[in-house]
């Protein structure tokens, strides 16, 4: 491919109609990641909302699945507003899943709760869940395709780097508000009412972001494709239905975007969930921590743009990922030692085990919100310690041993529950409830994180390197992408593998890596989920992903 890129001034100045693009379009796209996020900051008091209905466990997996939902569509969302913006054009495809962002936002603020109207305020939740994955699945790819249409050649990892930098600092801005309202109501008005006042004030960030995004132009390699008259006709096909160019789209999902998005995640999604429920530190505090690390971490989407500009795309993005799968295991038994030192010593010095035969076990998952995990002496430990995030092995027993629970050298044995029915029943399970949990006590497993025993300073590196690990491969990522494509066909070929990755396999790592905890009794077995995925990136990409730094996109 022809490339201009040695024929470009080495120092040349972003000039006043580029900083516009990058500020517009990055501000836009800051406020769009604000209203998706809000959600998953949100997810356990969410759970106590719209998912009341339901046990404890499953009511919090079913709220980190209707996170998901979101972007479950995202890649559909990719396919209807990618062929849009490839047909009409950048500029009004941003203002169409802006206004659909925003709107859907506002009104998840406004939805009445279980108590109030049943199952059918879930139902309204993953609606509008489902519109926000649509609006965002559009929005991304039109954002970087429209700033590296308008950068230099020498400069495209540098300035699509402000858009990369858009998914954290809209977290961070989240986090921000959710903080600030917690602090100014407290913390039991903010779980009864206050969580809905981040939803409401997104309709003033829908208002300032749709006046920003008014002010841009039309890209001009687009404009001129339209003046030539060689726009695409028909996107979908061209860009999924020839193989020259669908090869392409699969080797950008398995060797860039899938690693990407689970590093993403786990970075600063994950870490967050884990601080809260696995390590019980509450939420107030474990959002300090992570926006703190989010605050030290964000110039690095800058610095590894403007690094990928000189030594490649591919070099950066893999060496993440490498990261990755060999340090995630230690980085999250350090979080853990940092963030509840009382829960990490107890859990060295007097082990947690039950001891049954796995064939008698339930998993603990409920689907449909019925089971109460009582019908078995397995599922009545299991469930105890699932709800009370205690982590525990499992010791195989002979079929039909009622289980047991050992804490250290103490054994509790469950209730039978084949042999006991009505009050008897409850009572010996309440009897058992009580049992274990004086013996953790004993033991030294605390009920909750105590903020003055965490180490902070630890904490925040810990995450830091996380993100770290996030800016290292997410820094590039647009600008490879944009790279790798056509410019007849570029917003829907880049924008389905990207919200594919993301969508699917990132979206989704909170909602299987806690199921995987939760089937496992083991808090560091989600983990795997992130580190396989990532290995599978860094095999793919180091085999078939092209580097693309050097090319011209103006094709």
């Amino acid at each position: 491919m022809a490339t201009s890129y040695d024929k470009l001034p080495k120092h040349h100045k972003a000039t006043q109609s580029e900083k516009l693009v990058i500020t517009a379009s990055s501000l836009g796209t800051v406020f769009e990641w604000y209203d998706f996020y809000l959600y998953g900051l949100l997810a356990t008091i969410i759970s106590s909302q719209f998912f009341s209905g339901v046990n404890e466990t499953t009511g919090f997996i079913f709220a980190l699945a209707a996170f998901a939902a979101g972007f479950a569509v995202r890649p559909f969302g990719a396919l209807v507003f990618g062929r849009i913006g490839d047909l009409v054009g950048r500029k009004n495809t941003f203002l169409v899943t802006m206004g659909l962002m925003g709107l859907s936002t506002f009104v998840v603020g406004l939805l009445p709760s279980y108590a109030t109207i049943g199952v059918v305020a879930p139902i309204l939740l993953v609606v509008m869940r489902l519109v926000q994955g649509l609006a965002l699945g559009g929005e991304y790819g039109g954002a970087a395709t429209y700033v590296a249409e308008h950068a230099p050649d020498n400069k495209r990892g540098l300035y699509t780097s402000f858009i990369q930098t858009t998914a954290t600092l809209g977290l961070f801005a989240a986090l921000l508000v959710v903080i600030g309202t917690r602090t100014l109501i407290g913390e039991d008005a903010f779980k009864e009412w206050g969580w809905r006042v981040p939803f409401l004030v997104s309709i003033v960030l829908l208002a300032v972001s749709m006046w920003i995004r008014m002010q841009l132009a039309e890209s001009p390699v687009f404009q001129k494709m339209k003046e030539e008259g060689t726009t695409s006709k028909a996107p979908l096909t061209e860009a999924f239905g020839q193989w020259k160019n669908a090869k392409w789209v699969l080797v950008a999902l398995l060797g860039a975007v899938a690693g990407q998005a689970v590093v993403w995640y786990t970075g600063q999604f994950y870490a967050l969930f884990f601080l809260e429920k696995m390590m019980l530190v509450d939420g107030a505090t474990a959002n300090i921590l992570i926006a703190v690390a989010l605050a030290l971490g964000t110039p690095f989407f800058i610095f590894f743009g403007w690094l990928s500009d000189r030594i490649g795309r591919k070099m950066i993005i893999m060496a993440g990922c490498a990261l990755a799968v060999f340090t995630y295991f230690p980085a999250f038994h350090l979080l853990s030692e940092a963030a509840n030192p009382a829960l990490a010593r107890a859990a060295a010095s007097a082990p947690v085990s039950v001891v049954t035969n796995a064939d008698d076990c339930s998993l603990q998952f409920d689907p449909v919100g019925r089971n109460k995990f009582d019908s078995k002496s397995c599922d009545i430990a299991k469930a105890f310690l699932a709800k009370n995030a205690i982590s525990y092995q499992n010791v195989a027993a002979p079929a039909g041993t009622v289980a047991s629970v050992r804490i250290g050298g103490q054994t509790i044995a469950a209730p039978d529950p084949a042999t006991l029915s009505g009050d008897a029943r409850k009572a010996a399970i309440t009897k058992f409830q009580g049992d274990v949990k004086a013996a953790l006590k004993a033991a030294g497993y605390p009920a909750k994180a105590d903020p003055a025993a965490i180490n902070k300073p630890l904490v925040v590196a810990v995450l830091f390197y996380l993100v770290l690990l996030v800016t290292m491969v997410y820094g590039p990522i647009a600008a490879m992408l944009v790279e790798l494509f056509p410019t007849r066909i570029r917003y829907t070929s880049m924008s389905l593998p990207y919200h594919i990755g993301n969508g699917w396999f990132g979206g989704f790592l909170p909602t299987t890596a806690f199921a995987m905890v939760a089937a496992t009794g083991d808090i560091y077995y989600g983990l795997w989920y992130p580190i396989v995925v990532a290995g599978l990136t860094l095999v793919v990409g180091l085999l078939l992903l092209p580097e693309t730094f050097r090319r011209n996109i103006d094709d």
